[in-house]
């Protein structure tokens, strides 16, 4: 039986499928375990942070009072009561006309409210400071709660962690956080003219890039990736494999799945799996056009192209972000997650309507000037279109191409 194309479907319409399934569940981790991976839950403050009034700078915590109006040539002049510690929690109040010696970091003392840099001070000796630069309240300190207050929210649920996050969570004392746990993505290679890298060059076989490929991608999203070898056009074989790969998984990726040699083959052992159907089987993108979507129960299957250019475009625009919604990320598919440089397109680049176009682009730096973006073509089969881009260019789907001299948008790879 010959399984014909479904209509196909647009890249937001494929992206609304792929948010149909649910983020995987959720464990406790180390927050030095966290960094990439997603929040499972809202964290709160436990504590203010800072936990007092703290010091900004090196100098002398003062009432902004008294050293109100303070000038180089009007001078004001406080009897300093204490050389401050930076671990030393304050135990007394500054009285009028007083001032304390304090470290970046230390804790001011009572009835100050305010810090004057060193540099803006004279030590005439005997205790006495001439301050000769005036300080507004609050100047040069960190005020209670001022990073957070205590009981209020600190990250959301679904907000990935960042370097700069473990930080601020290691400052509250937090050592362990809820996190979506690692997906599990098994990678099936399909093809009976596949053979393993190892294996010597001859006419009739192409060595198995692709599973070495998608497990960097996989990887670089934050999931786990479990290879299954290669499988040879047998659909018993594919049917075996797939269940096991499903069993054992949250995700499976079949690369060469949807070429026309193939995709029967996939479609039908998607098809023979328990609780399975085919979501969708064709997106409007270039190249990427026949990709795959299936499941098994909740479990997504995608058969992704077996041209290696080809399936990283799909990895690149799809399936990563997939990735990470099924680590509970939110808004994977906003495109943020993208680094973006504006160039200066070298020459006209036309795409098809009705599909959405992603162009391998070689960027050129120019002193003083956007960079000159140039399309890289070639084959759909050759690697070095994507060894030589820098980025991708995408064209939308209600647009003809872009003009030479246009500013233009470079995804970089």
């Amino acid at each position: 039986m010959t399984h014909e194309f479904f209509k196909i479907i647009s890249r937001v319409e494929f992206e609304a499928l792929l948010n149909s399934f649910p983020a995987v569940g959720t464990e406790t981790v180390s927050i030095s375990d966290a960094f990439g991976l997603v929040l499972g839950e809202e964290i709160i403050s436990p504590e203010d942070l800072p936990p007092a009034n703290r010091s900004c700078m090196d100098g002398y915590a003062v009432n902004a009072r008294d050293a109100f109006g303070a000038t180089e040539g009007n001078p004001a002049y406080l009897e300093c009561t204490a050389t401050l510690r930076v671990d030393e929690n304050p135990g007394f109040e500054l009285q009028p006309g007083e001032c304390a010696a304090i470290a970046t970091g230390g804790t001011l003392p009572g009835g100050a409210d305010g810090v004057v840099m060193v540099e803006h001070t004279h030590d005439l000796g005997s205790g006495t400071i001439e301050i000769r630069k005036s300080a507004a309240p609050g100047e040069n300190i960190m005020l209670k709660g001022e990073d957070v207050a205590k009981g209020t929210p600190v990250f959301q649920s679904g907000h990935k962690v960042r370097f700069q996050d473990v930080g601020l969570l290691a400052a509250l004392g937090i050592k362990e956080i809820v996190i979506h746990r690692k997906p599990r993505v098994g990678i099936i290679s399909t093809g009976d003219e596949l053979v393993e890298i190892d294996a010597p060059q001859k006419v009739g076989t192409i060595r198995d890039v692709n599973s070495h490929t998608l497990r960097c991608l996989v990887n670089e999203a934050g999931a786990e990736a479990v290879n299954y070898g290669i499988v040879r056009d047998e659909l018993n074989k594919l049917e075996s494999t797939l269940e096991k790969a499903i069993a054992e998984n949250d995700l499976v990726l079949l690369s060469g799945g949807s070429s026309v040699g193939m995709r029967d083959l996939t479609v039908q052992a998607i098809e023979s799996m328990q609780d399975s159907e085919i979501l969708a089987h064709g997106v409007a993108i270039s190249p990427g056009k026949p990709t795959i979507l299936g499941h098994a129960g909740n479990k997504p299957i995608l058969g992704l192209p077996g041209q290696v250019t080809s399936v990283q475009v799909v990895m690149l625009a799809l399936v990563v972000p997939f990735i990470r919604q099924l680590m509970g990320q939110k808004d994977a598919f906003s495109g943020t997650d993208r680094f973006l440089v504006q160039a200066e397109l070298g020459r006209n680049t036309v795409s098809k309507p009705g599909r959405e176009d992603y162009v391998r682009m070689k960027l050129t730096h120019r002193e003083g000037m956007l960079p000159l973006a140039e399309p890289v073509y070639g084959k759909s089969g050759l690697l070095k279109t994507m060894i030589q881009a820098d980025g991708l260019m995408i064209i939308p789907a209600d647009t003809e191409g872009f003009y030479a001299g246009n500013t233009v948008s470079i995804w970089k790879i």
